[in-house]
Formats: C-alpha cells, sequence, structure tokens
C-alpha cells in the first residue's frame, strides 16, 4: 500500500482553516490524495480494503467526512507521495492533516460482514457487487469490448479492463446478483442499486441487464440505476422507466471534442459525442412528467481534468438546460492505464468547476439530493458542492433548498415506507 516518499507539496492558496469546508476538502482529497502515517496504514486495514471499483476511477481509501460526506481517497497512486494531506491514527481516532495546519476528524467507512460472504452458487459476494458509499454497484457483465483485441480502444484513463478476474467476478447470474442485493439490503440498509456495463458491438448490453433490473425491481423494490452507452433504440429507455428505473446515466466523459476523441477512441468511433448528448436530451425529456413513487433522473458524466476547466463548465451548462443533473468526477491516473503518469488537476483548477456544478442544478431547479441514504463517494454530488459557491446562502437559493426538502420529505416517506411494508411482509412469508 505505501508508496515512497517525495517532498511534500507546498500548501496552495488556501489559507489555514480552509479545510474544515467540507466540501474543499472533498475535492482537494481527490486532486491531491494523501499519504498515511504507519499507525494509520495499518490501522485502516479495519475498514473497506482499497480494490478497483468497477467504474474504472476509483482505487482508493473510502473516508466519512465531517457533516456525514463520504470520499474515495487516493492512496496507492505515485502522485499522492507528494500529498500535503496525511492521515494520523492516535488513541483509536483518525484525522487528516493538512501542511498547513488544518487537522480534521474523519471516519473510516465501515467493511460490510457480508464481504465475506459468498452466494449459493460460490461466489465471493464482493465481487458481485461492491459498496460505493452506501449504494451498490455492480458490472454484472463481461468486460467491455473496446479492451478486446490486437488494437484496444478503451478510454485511455479507465483501468475497467483490469479489474475482471481479480477485483470482481467475470459473470453474474440473476441468482447471485438478487441474492447480494438482497443480502446488502438486510445489511447494509441500501436503498439504490447502480447497474453498469460497457461496449458490445452488437448493443446487448441493456438486453444483458433487463433481467437482473426486473428481478431486483420485483423482489426489493430498491432505487435503480443503469450506465450503459447510449443505444441507437431510444425507445428502449422508455421501456426501462416501465420496469421501474429511477436513473440512467451516459459516460461521455468529455465535451470538447477534440478531446473526446483523443481520450476516447472506441466510444468516438463507434458513438460519436453527439450521439451521447441526444441520448441524454432524449431521457431527460421523459423525466419532464415525474412520478412521485417512482422517480426518473438522467445524469450525464464527465471527467474533470482530461479537459479544460472551461470545457467541463460548458458541459455542465449544457447538461442542466436540458434537464440532465451532472455527474463530474475527478481525473485519477490509476496504475496500469495509459494515463497512469499523468498529474491529477489542481484544487484551485477544480473548484470553478464545481461551484458552477452546484449553481447550475439550483438554476433549472433539478431534483437534487432527494434520495435517502445515498452518499457517492466516487464523486461530489451537486449538493455537497454547496460549500464552493457563495450564492448558496442568498435568499433565492435558500427559497429553492426549502423546496427540495418539502420534495426530500414527501418523496422519502412514501420510498421508506413502501420498503418497510415489503420487508414485513417478506418476513411473515418466510415466518
Amino acid at each position: 500500500m505505501a508508496v515512497a516518499e517525495k517532498t511534500v507539496k507546498k500548501s496552495r492558496s488556501y489559507p489555514k482553516d480552509a479545510y474544515f469546508n467540507p466540501s474543499l476538502l472533498k475535492l482537494a482529497l481527490y486532486c491531491e490524495g494523501m499519504r498515511m502515517t504507519p499507525e494509520a496504514e495499518t490501522a485502516v486495514l479495519s475498514g473497506r480494503e482499497i480494490i478497483r471499483t468497477r467504474a474504472g476511477l476509483g482505487s482508493g481509501l473510502e473516508l466519512l467526512l465531517p457533516g456525514d460526506i463520504w470520499t474515495n481517497v487516493p492512496v496507492t497512486e505515485a502522485f499522492t507521495s507528494g500529498s500535503p494531506f496525511q492521515l494520523h491514527y492516535e488513541k483509536d481516532e483518525f484525522t487528516v492533516r493538512h501542511a498547513n495546519g488544518d487537522h480534521v476528524p474523519v471516519k473510516l467507512a465501515p467493511r460490510p460482514g457480508w464481504y465475506g460472504k459468498k452466494t449459493s452458487s460460490g461466489k465471493s459476494m464482493r465481487q458481485v457487487g461492491s459498496l460505493q458509499g452506501t449504494y451498490l454497484g455492480i458490472y454484472p457483465t463481461g468486460v467491455c469490448e473496446f479492451w478486446q483485441g490486437k488494437n484496444k480502444e478503451n478510454c485511455k484513463y479507465c483501468s475497467i479492463g483490469l479489474n475482471l478476474g481479480m477485483d470482481d467476478a467475470m459473470e453474474k447470474t440473476v441468482a447471485d446478483v438478487l441474492e447480494v442485493v438482497e443480502t446488502a439490503r438486510k445489511e447494509s440498509h441500501i436503498t439504490y442499486v447502480d447497474f453498469n456495463t460497457g461496449h458490445y458491438e452488437d448493443e446487448s448490453y441493456l438486453a444483458r441487464l433487463e433481467p437482473m433490473i426486473m428481478a431486483v425491481k420485483r423482489e426489493t423494490g430498491l432505487l435503480i440505476g443503469v450506465q450503459t452507452p447510449p443505444h441507437s433504440d431510444l425507445s428502449r429507455y422508455d421501456r426501462l422507466r416501465e420496469m421501474g428505473v429511477n436513473r440512467v446515466s451516459f459516460c461521455f466523459e468529455i465535451y470538447d471534442r477534440a478531446r473526446f476523441a483523443e481520450v476516447c477512441p472506441g466510444k468516438e468511433r463507434y458513438y460519436g459525442l453527439e450521439r451521447y448528448l441526444k441520448t441524454i436530451e432524449y431521457c431527460a425529456s421523459l423525466g419532464r412528467k415525474q412520478n412521485i413513487r417512482e422517480p426518473w433522473v438522467t445524469n450525464g458524466e464527465i471527467i474533470a481534468g482530461l479537459e479544460e476547466p472551461a470545457s467541463s463548465i460548458d458541459a455542465i451548462n449544457h447538461l442542466t438546460s436540458v434537464g440532465a443533473i451532472p455527474t463530474v468526477c475527478v481525473f485519477r491516473p490509476l496504475e496500469g492505464t495509459e494515463y497512469a503518469e499523468l498529474d491529477p488537476p489542481a484544487t484551485e483548477d477544480m473548484v470553478p468547476v464545481f461551484r458552477r456544478l452546484y449553481e447550475a442544478c439550483m438554476e433549472h431547479n433539478l431534483p437534487i439530493g432527494l434520495a435517502p441514504n445515498i452518499h457517492v463517494s466516487l464523486v461530489m454530488l451537486p449538493e455537497e458542492c454547496a460549500g464552493l459557491s457563495p450564492l448558496a446562502g442568498s435568499a433565492s437559493f435558500k427559497f429553492k433548498n426549502f423546496k427540495l426538502g418539502v420534495k426530500k420529505t414527501v418523496f422519502q416517506h412514501l420510498f421508506l415506507g413502501r420498503l418497510k411494508k415489503r420487508d414485513m411482509a417478506r418476513e411473515l412469508r418466510r415466518g
């Protein structure tokens, strides 16, 4: 786990006490990573093990920051050895300390007991699905076909093709997936399951997921998300909504056309950026008539740090203008990838991007932060960026937050009540 020490970077432009702002702290940890004292390095073994997540972007230590903000902090990549942040462990407590003197108490994300269990078919449950923050992420199919063949066309930042067979099982059956979902629901109290798959030349990705989606929705009633490439038949998304899917997400990563082609050669050749944007706009239009019992959200995902910040802001403005909620990751140079030797973006360059993420979602009255018990460790949620915006305390945004709070209360009352009834009925059947 440890990496060779480098000279600790000097504090950036942020003064002492700046990192008591959880929004800035989460963002800075993504950009700068973290070192660990020997005591901390030993103590973190009691938490969630550091694995390559199937999102292809995360490989870090899962922590809880003040304000119940979850994060996945880079600790193994080479760039982290010069980080001004260091994790300390003293008297049974963890503290993140910055070279400027700031020290913030943090907690380890708890390791689920079911990670050590096996499914009825003998698969490790952790290799079927893993907690990313507080939701369950499942990549139920084979490796993205952009990673296959002699002339690979995989995205250059991505590590998905390095995960299968190591931190993730090659294939999962409907029975495997349902067993893990039900166990995670019972023991980790999940409310949301995210299904993710890569490129298939025959566009079979939705057909492969649908049996699992229908089984999980029928048996658990949980919120369901789907992240796949954009299907050429847009009516498939109407069908997903009819199945009870609550979120669709499309990872086009780069808004700058030339940079998109350079970073994502397979996506450029097979789909093109315009197909991603067209599909996002169509799916967002399906959410104009919302059902409070089965909400529908469309996300467009970008990676900040792989293009100019101004281009990322343009992407945010476009997505929110059509009713989609941006998902903004911070570029992380993962070991083994083509971009492993690149530097992550500077924190100060990312602040305007994530400030705009929050402000644009609020300006367009998008439904952010409504679902219960969904904390995401790999990205900053729009509502988590409020601490970066001077508008957060304005009268207009306070009123918008009040309305979001009312919607959140109503939805959570209906959704959690429905889950409780399902759980009670299941126990009666088993008893």
